[in-house]
């Protein structure tokens, strides 16, 4: 301890008591104000494992159509059975939370005969973020082509 002309340089240690008294509730403020961050990212998590599951989805959707399509028979399957078919696998597996589904199939022309090719366009829509996404911009679009060669 240095004195210089009375004044004391060193100050006296709080008791414990009181220093635990001044930091409550601090964690509780820190907390309250990364919630709304932590929040966000979790959703973001979600609804992108969601679209990635809806991806995989209407990818296996088009090769059950592709598979339908290809088999031999008589009378070959047309383009309503294909769809229908593709409709039916989605309606059952799809993420769509309630929501009426925008499922599109259509059959792109291939310069090859023997070849048939289905396209499978489903428009996400997810639970908060991808509605501020869809609202601010285009909706999310998820397509899948399969090809496969007639039998």
């Amino acid at each position: 301890m240095v004195d210089v002309r009375g004044l004391s340089f060193i100050r006296p240690l709080s008791p414990p008591h009181k220093l635990a008294h001044a930091q409550r509730g601090t964690a509780t403020v820190e907390f309250g104000l990364l919630l709304p961050l932590l929040l966000l990212i979790f959703s973001g998590i979600v609804e992108f494992g969601m679209a990635l599951y809806d991806k995989a989805v209407i990818t296996n959707a088009s090769r059950e159509g592709a598979r339908a399509g290809i088999v031999l028979r008589v009378p070959p399957v047309s383009t309503n059975e294909i769809s229908t078919r593709v409709l039916n696998y989605t309606g059952n597996a799809l993420l769509t939370l309630g929501a009426a589904s925008l499922i599109t199939v259509d059959f792109p022309v291939q310069t090859n005969p023997e070849h048939l090719a289905v396209r499978v366009s489903y428009t996400f829509r997810g639970l908060a973020l991808g509605n501020l996404l869809s609202a601010m911009g285009s909706p999310l679009v998820l397509t899948s082509t399969t090809v496969m060669v007639r039998e």
